[in-house]
């Protein structure tokens, strides 16, 4: 096969447990499966995270919900992005919880509820300066508004934090002006569910748990800081892998690739393995990144191309064509993560997981054994 993406769901189950277990005190845990799971599958990683004791799960979008839902799964569902009444639509029919911040969207979901109750989580922007408001009285009057609206209920009070893998002190910025808000609203609203952590916050500052996380990279097994998963106990579940589809000796001043970024300074081996840009190998991983092959690492030599990449192989006479080579994970002694490549490249290993294009096949297992 070209590439193949080999999604381990049992590490993502047992990552799920795990995050579980560091949680304070009733508190539960949202798997955040927006994006198509990281890159990593929607579907399969919901049924997983659910399995691994998630209660929630979250999106970002309508089709997301709605995708979920008619795999079948259920179980509450929260959608956090912005709406438009199209998608606010598709959103209630597949009985999502949504996030409101203002007067005029709390009256367009009661519009669209068509009898059924929409429940809404009120959402305080404490400093990330996206989607909510920044002003406490006017999240309370939007609370106040759901409470007296016929077709939607107060289900939440939320924020969002901008600097938990990087800015501990404006964290706590953000907790002080969020908790305020939350302890108002639980005052006004008892039932109500308090969620502000995400991945980064979950492992760093206990007191953002309140009644539910909203954890994403780390259920993956990936480091919301971009440095190491093992250093929160966190196992990578995506192995990302191509072949060697051509070898083929280079001398001196021979080139590999697009612009001849690569030109060989003493006699090599190049190698070419049929994954690329199209694939989501980052064009800017040319001579940056690494391939393991046979249980050692081999540079990318030259530009990504759409459909190919070049590594250099030097002089080593055991590699041949047909080797599978490993762009993300383990091969023998040698491990190669998305944050390695994401540091390569100055971005984070969201963007390389989610940046995996649907032309590479997934294959789900469970430790090895083919998933069902």
């Amino acid at each position: 096969m070209r590439a193949l993406a080999r999604v381990n769901l049992a590490a993502i189950e047992r990552n799920v447990a795990a995050l579980t277990g560091r949680l304070s005190d009733g508190a539960h845990l949202c798997a955040v499966v927006k994006a198509d799971g990281y890159g990593h599958g929607a579907v399969p990683v919901a049924r997983a995270a659910r399995d691994g004791g998630a209660h929630w799960l979250a999106v970002a979008t309508a089709t997301e919900a709605a995708e979920l839902r008619a795999a079948p799964i259920a179980g509450p569902l929260l959608v956090m992005g912005a709406l438009s009444r199209d998608e606010l639509e598709v959103a209630v029919d597949a009985d999502a919880d949504l996030v409101a911040w203002s007067e005029p969207f709390v009256r367009t979901v009661a519009e669209t509820a068509c009898g059924r109750i929409v429940a809404l989580h009120v959402k305080l922007d404490t400093g990330m300066g996206r989607l909510g408001t920044r002003d406490r009285d006017q999240a309370m009057r939007v609370a106040e508004l759901i409470e007296s609206t016929d077709g939607v209920a107060v289900h939440g009070a939320m924020t969002h934090f901008a600097t938990a893998d990087c800015d501990r002190d404006f964290l706590r910025r953000q907790l002080e002006a969020f908790v305020p808000f939350a302890e108002e609203m639980r005052a006004a609203f008892p039932s109500i569910v308090v969620h502000a952590a995400n991945s980064a916050a979950t492992l760093v500052e206990p007191e953002s748990h309140f009644d539910l996380v909203r954890c994403g990279i780390a259920i993956y097994g990936c480091d919301p800081m971009n440095e190491d998963p093992d250093a929160h106990g966190l196992e990578p579940a995506l192995e990302l892998s191509s072949y060697l589809a051509a070898v083929k000796r280079a001398q001196p001043g021979e080139s590999a690739g697009y612009g001849r970024t690569f030109v060989a300074d003493r006699e090599t081996t190049i190698g070419t393995l049929p994954i690329g840009y199209a694939d989501g190998i980052r064009r800017a991983l040319g001579n940056k990144g690494d391939v393991l092959v046979g249980g050692r690492r081999y540079p990318i030599a030259g530009t990504v191309s759409m459909d190919n990449i070049t590594i250099d192989l030097g002089l080593s006479p055991s590699v041949k064509i047909g080797e599978r080579g490993t762009i993300i994970g383990r091969d023998g002694e040698q491990r190669q993560t998305a944050e390695e490549l994401a540091r390569a490249i100055g971005t984070i290993n969201y963007e390389i997981t989610c940046g995996i294009s649907k032309r590479v096949p997934r294959e789900y297992h469970r430790d090895g054994v083919p998933a069902e």
